[in-house]
């Protein structure tokens, strides 16, 4: 029996994957991957996004938001033309906003408008119910303060590629709807994952992603990753908890249906 598994986080618009996306999505069904969820970046992705959403109805999931390293000086006229078209098309064709966060780890250049680009994401989570797919690098102080006040307001979520501490994890599981994403990087040799993850983070808490095309898994570390590579996230995360491939891809299935709010139809 395949375990049935969501990938939460794969840019499937980008160049990358033009010329072989319907093999591409052959391959990640057959690797029991029932359903992908695409994550704008900017206004651009946002319509390429739903050209292949639209091409794999019911397969493929669109988000709009506007990431954190694409956050620039024209970032408020963008964000007002992103929300115009959540109003427009209503919160029912997208499944979250992202991604969004903060992202420091290059520069600060734009760190005040990244601040206040999340915040009012955040605001749109809370405006239209929708979870947040955040992204955060070197400013996990400056994104819990900013979501804090809105702690009970907010829907849900998934803190986007978790890489780090128990300390960490532990901050990021205060927001009780939330989840963690996790993705290769629990693969890697160097990674702590396999001993953090299962000393604070209950299962209950842990969704699976591929962040395609980055961040392949071993043994494709280096590599284009793609959905269908998300099984070696499962089989690590089976192996990190003791448990069979089966229960933990129906215990991440139940996370994503609790937090993004979509049916079991397809399984």
């Amino acid at each position: 029996m395949t375990p049935l598994f969501t990938d939460t986080h794969a840019h499937l618009d980008v160049d990358d994957f033009k010329d072989d996306l319907p093999n591409l999505i052959e391959r990640a069904q057959a690797a029991g991957v029932v359903r992908i969820f695409i994550p704008a970046v900017d206004e651009k992705s946002v319509d390429a996004l739903l050209r292949v959403c639209a091409a794999y109805p019911d397969y493929c999931y669109p988000m709009i938001g506007l990431q954190p390293e694409e956050v620039m000086g024209n970032y408020a006229s963008v964000l007002t033309r992103m929300h115009d078209r959540l109003v427009a098309d209503g919160a029912h064709r997208f499944i979250a906003i992202g991604e969004c966060g903060l992202d420091f780890y290059w520069t600060r250049e734009y760190e005040q408008e990244q601040l206040k680009a999340f915040e009012e994401q955040v605001k749109w989570a809370v405006e239209f119910q929708l979870p947040l797919e955040i992204h955060c690098r070197k400013a996990q102080n400056e994104l819990l303060a900013i979501m804090r006040p809105y702690m009970n307001e907010l829907p849900g979520g998934v803190f986007h590629c978790f890489t780090g501490n128990e300390q960490e994890a532990m901050a990021y599981l205060k927001f009780s709807k939330f989840c963690l994403g996790i993705g290769g990087v629990s693969t890697f040799k160097s990674s702590h994952l396999r001993e953090t993850l299962p000393a604070v983070v209950p299962l209950d808490r842990i969704v699976i992603e591929t962040d395609s095309p980055y961040m392949a898994p071993v043994p494709h570390r280096g590599q284009r990753n793609e959905p269908a590579f998300s099984r070696l996230v499962l089989q690590q995360l089976a192996q990190s908890y003791g448990i069979d491939e089966i229960e933990l891809a129906q215990i991440t299935e139940a996370n994503v249906r609790r937090v993004f709010s979509i049916g079991t139809d397809k399984e």
